[in-house]
């Protein structure tokens, strides 16, 4: 599986995700998006945890910019 982990040492920071991605589950602001049979599934940081075990054992690529709810403005 192809991943994008933020909290990796040294990882690039890729943002592809805006506030128009919005969470398949509840509508708000998405900040992880996984590809499952060839759909992208977006899904908001609440959302996204509580699915990712499960996700990730069947995506093939899971892009998490949740990091950039802590950022500093």
């Amino acid at each position: 599986m192809n991943t994008l982990s933020t909290t990796e040492p040294g990882a690039v920071l890729e943002y592809r995700l805006t506030a128009a991605d919005r969470c398949d589950s509840c509508g708000a602001q998405a900040y992880i998006a996984a590809e499952v049979n060839g759909s992208e599934l977006l899904f908001c940081a609440h959302h996204g945890r509580k699915y990712e075990e499960k996700l990730r054992t069947v995506a093939t690529t899971w892009h998490d910019e949740t990091a950039r709810l802590t950022e500093a403005v």
